[in-house]
């Protein structure tokens, strides 16, 4: 399997598409330049492509392993993981008071996408650590922050997010885990956790784990929900870690996928534990974990995107079958390669025009998220806030469907070579596989936008936001955009008009909806960059714009049968009774 980082694009759409000026400008990224972000790009590139692909497929084939009551990663992890560390990849982001780089989040994405196309059981160890930091940068006590902070940005401890228990997933009122107030002020924590990623492991000293519970006596509900600090190690005063928890690993999954990455369940006997935050408020502290991994989970689904339309292109060019539609490139060969019949170059094209679009989004919302955490202007910040909130639903399942469509696709262009362990299509699909389902399924995404971020304020934003990119689009005259643009207005009317008086209506719309303003926003990305591209030549420039107009001709009139969808069947759903299963 071959992989080499998108980084012409990426530093397209950092320096001519998004703009750089936006990022410099911010406090705190005074020494950032387009100079420094190339290097870092590269070196993460670099990084990935020769020490974490490597070790993917065997990593795959061995699996992380539950032995004596504790895990083992893969031949190679551990190795590749004190590289990680010493190169600096898990403080690119983080506060410099907790020895973090401080660099912009839109540096982290991109990363991010590299990582999860090369490698993602690897990603996945560190990856929950860095949603552990933040949401403890912003909610824990000085204290805490201080204790644990810098061995956390270090990577010398890991963290994770401990809310799923055996009866309970998406509904989290359920929860059973129990905190009891012990005479120190710490608590006893107790209760099992499932499907804890990299809930064990043996890459760092000590991890950190992030638990729902409920303190005795607090109300039902997600009303009644707290958050803990429970590590695997106790801390002492010193800063030295102490004696092991009453935390233990009852077991491992048995999983479709990212068999290297360690999908544990978690017992908690009388742990002990640090409340975080405030008492019963331990969901909306959790919640900043989790938006934030909603997103990157997003980054992971372009990432196999990215390496699937990577590979099958390769194929495609070295594989030869039949001859292809006059001209042909060789009349001399008994058959062409098979990037040159029509529906091969169709997956292609379809595949990278959706894939080049989601990464210019990518870097727009991660752009406002650099804004809402930097700028100095409350009104700037809260519209950026805004506008990472309205697309985080949106870049967690569209970009997640898009790996699974792209791996598909490129297993598809394989043929049989497609359906073998040699070449790793199967691999892609099955480690893609997980990324619609965890932190907050696809169908729960689409509920999210079209019951929260279309009603009351944030209802008002998603106007003003959509009529700002029709006004672009008419003003530079898109009108493949514009008309994409008008359809969604009237689907978000119809979900709006109904969102109080039929609530199945809107419920059961909700994934086409996500769908047809993904399409929609993201050809406007594509209008953006044709702007940006004006005037200039060469060939990625002139790339670039046949890509443009492959995706207004071939992918947005989808938008069309999507409002249909929206508007028009209502009555199928409603009038087929569950009863009618049974016949």
């Amino acid at each position: 399997m071959i992989y080499n980082a998108p980084i012409k694009d990426m530093l397209f759409l950092l320096n001519e598409c998004i703009g750089l000026e936006k990022l410099t400008a911010l406090p705190g990224n005074e020494e950032v330049d387009a100079d420094l972000l190339e290097a870092i790009l590269e070196e993460a590139g670099k990084f990935c492509s020769t020490e974490l692909l490597p070790i993917n497929q065997s990593g795959d084939e061995h699996g992380a392993r539950h032995e004596n009551g504790s895990v083992k990663t893969p031949p190679g992890f551990k190795e590749a993981y004190t590289q990680f560390i010493e190169n600096g990849w898990t403080g690119i982001d983080a506060d410099p008071q907790h020895g973090g780089q401080g660099l912009p989040k839109v540096l982290q994405v991109l990363i991010d996408e590299m990582l999860s196309a090369t490698n993602l059981s690897f990603k996945l160890y560190a990856e929950l650590s860095r949603g552990a930091y933040h949401a403890l940068d912003n909610t824990a006590s000085d204290e805490i922050r201080e204790r644990y902070l810098p061995n956390m940005v270090a990577g010398i401890w890991s963290g994770t997010m401990c809310l799923t228990e055996p009866h309970c997933g998406t509904d989290l009122g359920l929860l059973t885990t129990k905190a009891i107030p012990d005479s120190d002020g710490s608590f006893k924590v107790s209760g099992s956790k499932i499907f804890i990623t990299s809930g064990d492991h043996d890459l760092t000293e000590n991890i950190l784990h992030l638990v729902i519970a409920r303190i005795d006596g607090a109300p039902a509900g997600t009303r009644g929900i707290s958050l803990f600090l429970v590590p695997k190690y106790l801390v002492n005063d010193d800063g030295s870690l102490g004696e092991r928890n009453a935390v233990t690993t009852a077991s491992i999954e048995h999983k479709m996928g990212i068999r290297a990455s360690a999908t544990c369940a978690l017992n908690f006997e009388n742990a002990t534990g640090y409340l975080i935050g405030e008492e019963n408020r331990g969901l909306a502290a959790m919640f900043k974990m989790m938006n934030m991994e909603r997103m990157t989970v997003g980054m992971q689904g372009l990432g196999f995107s990215e390496i699937a339309y990577q590979n099958a292109l390769a194929y495609a060019l070295d594989r030869r079958q039949s001859t292809a539609p006059a001209p042909r490139p060789d009349n001399n060969k008994a058959a062409d390669p098979i990037v040159f019949q029509p529906e091969i170059k169709r997956q292609l094209l379809t595949m990278r025009a959706q894939i080049e679009g989601a990464r210019a989004l990518a870097v727009y919302a991660a752009l406002h998220a650099d804004i809402m955490e930097k700028s100095e202007d409350d009104a700037i910040a809260a519209d950026a806030g805004n506008t990472v909130a309205l697309l985080t639903p949106v870049i967690k399942s569209f970009f997640s469907d898009l790996g699974m469509s792209c791996t598909l696709s490129a297993q598809q262009v394989f043929g049989g070579h497609g359906y073998i362990r040699e070449h790793g299509m199967e691999q892609l699909v099955r480690d893609c596989r997980i990324t619609p389902i965890y932190e907050g399924t696809n169908e729960i995404q689409a509920l999210d936008l079209v019951s929260r971020k279309l009603t009351g304020g944030t209802g008002e934003f998603a106007d003003r936001f959509l009529a700002d990119w029709m006004a672009f689009a008419e003003e530079h005259g898109d009108t493949d955009a514009a008309a994409a643009m008008q359809r969604l207005i009237e689907a978000t009317a119809w979900i709006r008009d109904r969102h109080a008086a039929n609530d199945a209506a809107v419920r059961g719309a909700a994934t086409q909806y996500l769908r047809l303003f993904a399409l929609t926003i993201i050809g406007c990305m594509w209008t953006q960059a044709v702007v940006a591209i004006q005037g200039k030549s060469g060939r990625f420039y002139d790339a670039k714009r046949k890509v443009a107009r492959f995706y207004a001709q071939q992918l947005l009139p989808e938008t069309a049968s999507l409002l249909q969808t929206i508007t028009g069947g209502e009555g199928a759903l409603s009038e087929f009774e569950v009863s009618d299963f049974g016949d």
